[in-house]
């Protein structure tokens, strides 16, 4: 493996997420190419393009899988009209087997483990991820450990506490939560695959190849993708410059993260030219899957852009996302939780400025399905309830249609 940051090569043996000179996300370093194995799991169907070694593919048998990836590529037909891109698509990741894209990181990454004799392997979350991990530790007999805020809404907690892991709940600043568990991982045995986890890239980052894939081997002109931690775009980066690499597309598409307004350390950076995320003291936003005020891959993501990656980062507020969720229900008949809602939120304002054409193929990838956050609806539904007797339904139907 080697450093984002310095460059440093580290031992790719071990289980470590960061660099130990710098403290920067480390990514994998095994050559990828080969074919696609069409109709496999998701990490024998890229296997070709995965430290397969690393990650015990071998043994066809000891592939870890729930059925993940594969997930559809639709046109938004009526939004995309509207607001000037006919072209405009979405990849539902909420059809994923716990209803978000994190599934293709926690296979990665619990595969990873599994392969290097852990029995017990975690991560630091309070939604999707959590529930992805839960489930993937589960599925390989592992026992799993979940840390999450104090503050967390229990709620929250029922879809994670499904799966049976050790839920806990810790006091104290969530970024710091995310290094303590790396420290404290190795010495009591358990792998934690966080947001930024070499492995989960190599698994989150099958988005970028299925694309290519379900293009007909092309790429988008231009991605729309939702962004908190920033290991997910990184993911995205790293997959589209692979294929670049080995000669499999002639150009990489334009990368637009988006994060809340509420919440937008990487995105208020990048308006100021610097490559370290703004502090965020106060998270204000309905977006709680895109509201990390620390996020642990936003340097990398920064330096990417300076140096010359197609990435670029535009806020939309929560009245924009909130639009874009109903939209997407009552419109288009899919329905994304608001985090998700916010990657088509940001294409209308692009395509409004002139930065997004009609003449261009646009995906925006929505992260997680509507059931993962319930707010929306439990405060604003707009319910429209007709009650009648038996006797007068046929009059009120006649006069409702």
């Amino acid at each position: 493996m080697v450093c984002t940051g310095c460059r440093r090569e580290v031992d790719g043996r071990l289980w470590q997420a960061r660099c130990p000179e710098c403290g920067e996300p480390l990514e994998v370093t095994a050559p990828p190419g080969g074919t696609v194995r069409d109709g496999a799991p998701l990490l024998e169907r890229f296997a070709n393009f995965l430290p397969a070694r690393s990650l015990g593919l071998h043994d066809p048998a000891a592939v870890l899988t729930l059925g993940e990836g594969n997930t559809p590529l639709l046109p938004l037909e009526t939004i995309g009209k509207r607001i000037g891109l006919p072209r405009l698509l979405v990849k539902v990741e909420g059809a994923n087997p716990t209803g978000s894209f994190k599934d293709r990181g926690s296979v990665a990454g619990v595969q990873r483990a599994r392969a290097l004799g852990f029995r017990a392997v975690g991560t630091v979350s309070t939604g999707n991820m959590a529930s992805s991990m839960a489930a993937y530790a589960a599925r390989a007999g592992m026992r799993g450990v979940v840390l999450v805020s104090a503050t967390i809404p229990r709620a929250k907690l029922a879809p994670i506490a499904a799966y049976n892991p050790l839920l806990i709940g810790v006091e104290g600043d969530y970024g710091r939560l995310y290094h303590l568990s790396l420290e404290l991982g190795p010495k009591l045995g358990v792998a934690f695959v966080n947001s930024d986890d070499p492995y989960r890239v190599e698994g989150q980052k099958t988005l970028a190849l299925e694309l290519w894939q379900q293009l007909r081997r092309q790429v988008p002109d231009a991605v729309v993708v939702p962004v908190s931690s920033g290991g997910h775009m990184a993911a995205l980066l790293k997959g589209f410059r692979e294929l670049y690499a080995l000669g499999h597309i002639e150009r990489l598409p334009r990368l637009i993260g988006v994060p809340a307004a509420g919440c937008g350390p990487i995105a208020a950076a990048y308006r100021l030219g610097s490559t370290v995320p703004v502090p965020w003291a106060e998270v204000r936003t309905i977006a709680k899957a895109i509201a990390n005020p620390s996020p642990p891959s936003g340097r990398r993501l920064l330096q990417a852009a300076r140096s010359g990656a197609p990435l670029h980062f535009l806020s939309v507020t929560d009245d924009e996302i909130m639009a874009a969720y109903w939209q997407l229900s009552q419109e288009e008949g899919i329905f994304a939780q608001p985090d998700a809602a916010a990657a088509v939120a940001a294409a209308h304002k692009l395509a409004e400025s002139g930065v997004l054409r009609p003449d261009e193929t646009v995906v925006a990838i929505l992260t997680g399905h509507g059931t993962k956050d319930l707010t929306p609806l439990e405060s604003n539904a707009p319910v429209r309830l007709r009650t009648c007797s038996l006797d007068e339904l046929p009059g009120v139907l006649e006069s409702a249609l």
